[in-house]
């Protein structure tokens, strides 16, 4: 019985060690694997993704569970506890098969998803899509046959936010971001001070120096290009890709300082609570908290574009006549016509994650079928963004999501709204942090981000970690105003 915590730590390591392998070859198979290399790789991950789970749900873990549970622990053991009971408690009621039969078929759709991106087929990626789906639905009906299986996938990456309140929250920026958005339509267009054609691999060069400007650990860290951008990795080693369009300077500027973001998360965790709940991120929608922040409150601020131009005109002479103020305000324009999420402006992203959400949501109720996917994604974007796609690669097929879940998208738009709650308290805590920006002095802000998020894991649940960081439960408030006095100010409303 004394022990039965540590060894349930000791369990809980392994199984993490488990985990963070497989994180590794996903990341291998991302950005490196060669092409040919699918059916192995899958295979791979299959069999580690068993045998994580057979570890996870083995009859030693419940005993180990349960006896630690009976003995007196302190707040971060009773948390650790916690959230293995949880996970345990999950995992316990779905089969094994149905787990590797999950994994085997996630790879594969990664080179589907890219196949038919890149042909623009998107018939050619239904068939593993439609496999996805009742695979997730089966996994969800196992762990509660008496709930919506959507609520259950979005317990997965957000377990203790409620599905209702995000969804309030959605119909809260519908009804505020939509009239300023129709504003901003009406109003003077700003133009783009960085139009042309810029070398990639310029680009490439150019964003390591902005990821070294933010002081980016390159002794725990890595940049790589991906189909996708995205961060994998733990405190010791937090890689992060992204990607270059030669047509778009700031697309691959503003990435890179998203994934950046989440890199700061990951190394931000403590180091001695590596392979335990407390040296990990809480949840999806709190990491985008810190990716969204830091492309939007800090990389979009007029003070960070002072300070970086000068490397950017290092980079692209051809643009060394564009000023400061010219720089700022081309990387805020809002172009609701633009059909690419990921190159979104700052207000149009949330209609994308909304149309997302409300047809991924219809299509896991079995009230949209698969085939009937793109007029969907067609018709919302007409609703919502008054553009129409004229390719499913620009339109449905342009994100990889799917092939990983559902019920995920949502967690940007909650990242996006924490963000700036998350900025309204630090204006309030620390002294002057636009003027940090400005010397280009992160270290500040960062030791706030650590000290009030990262360091905490999962120790405390979402809407806990929240209050504990910001005195306040999550609400769209700071947001709305944030997005109201800054493009006003930027448009002239």
């Amino acid at each position: 019985m004394a022990d039965a915590y540590d060894d349930l730590l000791d369990r809980c390591k392994r199984i993490t060690a488990l985990q963070d392998g497989s994180g590794v070859l996903y990341w291998d198979q991302q950005v490196m694997m060669p092409e040919g290399g699918t059916p192995a790789r899958s295979e791979q991950l299959s069999a580690l993704s068993g045998v994580t789970h057979e570890q996870l749900t083995a009859d030693e873990t419940g005993d180990l569970l349960d006896a630690a549970e009976e003995q007196e622990l302190s707040d971060e053991q009773a948390a650790v506890v916690r959230e293995l009971r949880r996970e345990y408690d999950r995992a316990r009621k779905v089969p094994e098969e149905l787990v590797e039969k999950h994994s085997r078929l996630q790879s594969e759709a990664q080179d589907d998803w890219r196949e038919a991106k890149a042909n623009d087929d998107f018939s050619a990626f239904e068939p593993i899509l439609s496999d996805l789906l009742d695979l997730r639905v089966e996994k969800a009906q196992h762990i509660d046959p008496d709930r919506d299986p959507y609520e259950v996938m979005f317990e997965d990456r957000e377990p203790y936010l409620e599905l209702d309140t995000v969804e309030r929250i959605f119909d809260e920026l519908k009804e505020g971001l939509v009239p300023l958005i129709e504003e901003i339509q009406n109003s003077e267009g700003i133009p783009d001070a960085f139009e042309g054609t810029f070398d990639t691999d310029a680009q490439e060069a150019l964003s390591r120096d902005v990821l070294d400007l933010l002081d980016y650990d390159w002794d725990r860290g890595r940049l790589d290009t991906s189909a996708h951008p995205f961060m994998s990795g733990t405190q010791f080693d937090a890689r992060i890709t992204t990607r270059f369009d030669e047509t778009d300077l700031l697309g691959a500027v503003s990435s890179t300082v998203h994934e950046f973001g989440h890199a700061t998360y990951a190394l931000g965790l403590r180091d001695d609570a590596y392979g335990t709940p407390l040296g990990q991120s809480r949840s999806s929608g709190v990491h985008e908290s810190q990716s969204r922040f830091w492309e939007n409150h800090v990389g979009r601020t007029k003070e960070f574009w002072e300070l970086v131009l000068p490397t950017v005109k290092d980079h692209f002479p051809q643009v060394s006549d564009v000023t400061p103020e010219e720089a700022y305000r081309t990387a805020n324009r809002i172009e609701s016509d633009n059909l690419i999420r990921t190159e979104a402006d700052e207000l149009t992203y949330h209609m994308h994650i909304i149309l997302r959400s409300e047809i991924e949501r219809e299509f896991v109720s079995g009230d949209l079928a698969v085939s009937e996917i793109p007029a969907a994604w067609n018709d919302k974007m007409d609703e919502y963004l008054g553009v129409r796609p004229d390719t499913d690669s620009e339109g449905c097929l342009q994100d990889i999501h799917w092939t990983g879940g559902f019920a995920s998208f949502q967690n940007y738009t909650v990242g996006s709204v924490l963000a700036a709650q998350l900025w309204a308290t630090i204006e309030d805590e620390l002294d002057d942090p636009r003027g940090l920006i400005a010397e280009g002095d992160f270290q500040p802000i960062r030791d706030w981000l650590t000290e009030n998020i990262h360091q905490h894991g999962c120790r405390y649940t979402t809407d806990e970690l929240i209050r504990e960081a910001t005195g306040e439960d999550l609400t769209a408030e700071y947001f709305l105003d944030y997005a109201d006095e800054k493009f006003g100010d930027i448009y002239g409303l």
